[in-house]
């Protein structure tokens, strides 16, 4: 079923849908999804007679990565299939793009594509995915295809601010959501000063869009 964004989600979201649903591979540490029981991942069949309406923009995959490379293919083509048989905008967001640009051509009409860039260093906690640098240039090939593409860097992680600004530079997006951890996960954040300074160099660049949790470092009630 196709349930309204609401909560930390994106502000330009209308709904979030999961048909791929369960632990997902990635199994970063400070995902959101942790807080409730980690069943088996599996693809729930009966999703798929799910009516999707129209002229929404919906989240597809929001609760399990659904182009980690443990996925199979045939349950991501089952998902795209399905989506292409409405006239909806739809984000699919992803921490391995390579696997999004390598089925493209099944992707519907509309849409937007992303990953999460939290650093432009490697952290543990980001789990088993590919590095900040690989999310970066699989993004950039899916905007040389013309796709519109989007990073999150959420939560923000310490970071060089002239190495990450480059990193931003070759994935080339067309916006960027920044926002921080919001469930005390003890990451190591960069300082409000910091951060300032980075929105900074990187609004000259591509369009910001900051995240309400993004006030608790800022130290502003945004």
């Amino acid at each position: 079923m196709m349930r309204k964004s609401t909560g930390n989600m994106y502000d330009f979201v209308d709904y979030t849908f999961n048909i791929i649903k369960g632990k997902c591979p990635h199994n970063c540490n400070y995902c959101y999804v942790k807080m409730f029981p980690q069943k088996e991942l599996r693809f729930v069949e009966t999703e798929l007679k799910t009516n999707l309406g129209k002229d929404n923009f919906i989240f597809v995959g929001s609760s399990c990565d659904m182009f980690a490379k443990d996925i199979p293919e045939e349950w991501i083509l089952k998902v795209l299939e399905h989506c292409s048989k409405f006239d909806n905008k739809y984000l699919f967001q992803s921490k391995n793009p390579g696997r999004i640009f390598d089925l493209s051509k099944y992707l519907p009409k509309q849409v937007v594509l992303g990953t999460t860039i939290e650093s432009n260093r490697t952290y543990g906690c980001m789990g088993n995915t590919p590095s900040p640098s690989g999310r970066a240039r699989m993004l950039s090939d899916l905007k040389k295809k013309n796709y519109e593409t989007m990073i999150t860097i959420e939560p923000i992680l310490d970071f060089s601010i002239p190495d990450f600004v480059d990193l931003i530079k070759i994935a080339n997006p067309t916006w960027v959501n920044i926002g921080a951890d919001s469930k005390n996960h003890n990451l190591p954040e960069p300082s409000r000063e910091k951060v300032l300074q980075f929105i900074e160099e990187l609004s000259k660049i591509t369009e910001i869009k900051k995240k309400s949790n993004l006030g608790r470092i800022l130290n502003t009630s945004e």
